[in-house]
């Protein structure tokens, strides 16, 4: 198989990235750009570890071919932060003490940035719905549920 050129759009820079085009952008993140806070976990597509935002949605990097990302922009949880400061999910994920091992806590934090993003107030039971292809198995998902609430429009009310 013949190596490409792939230009992608990560996290407001723009690498340029020699590769096989049967590679996932998981596997581009973690290995070539070395953006480990994507984790690896099922490669199913089942848990949502390797959650990465696509255009501000959150999708399964595990199942994506680098190549059908570019010209898309991508953020990883590296990408959150501005600097030192942590973005208002990452805080309240801290704050509430929703990350117990991390492993999920990446995923977790960008689904949930993106539901704010695109619903300021979302419910319990859309927070509950959103997070629900995000698998944690140590929070039990209340503290989770608590750290997004508490950014909700609806929960500061």
């Amino acid at each position: 198989m013949k190596k490409i050129m792939l230009t992608l759009k990560i996290n407001g820079d723009k690498y340029e990235i020699i590769t096989y085009p049967n590679r996932t952008l998981l596997e581009i993140l973690r290995d070539d750009l070395l953006l480990t806070g994507t984790k690896e976990s099922c490669g199913e597509g089942a848990c949502g570890a390797c959650t990465v935002l696509l255009d501000g949605l959150p999708v399964r990097s595990c199942l994506l071919l680098a190549t059908e990302v570019k010209n898309k922009e991508i953020t990883t949880i590296e990408g959150l932060a501005k600097g030192e400061k942590l973005d208002p999910v990452q805080e309240s994920f801290i704050e509430h003490h929703a990350i117990q091992c991390g492993f999920c806590s990446p995923g977790m934090i960008l689904t949930a940035h993106s539901l704010l993003n695109h619903n300021p107030a979302p419910t319990e039971e859309e927070i509950r719905f959103a997070i629900s292809g995000n698998v944690c198995r140590c929070t039990g998902y209340a503290k989770i549920v608590e750290a997004v609430k508490a950014l909700s429009k609806r929960g500061r009310e």
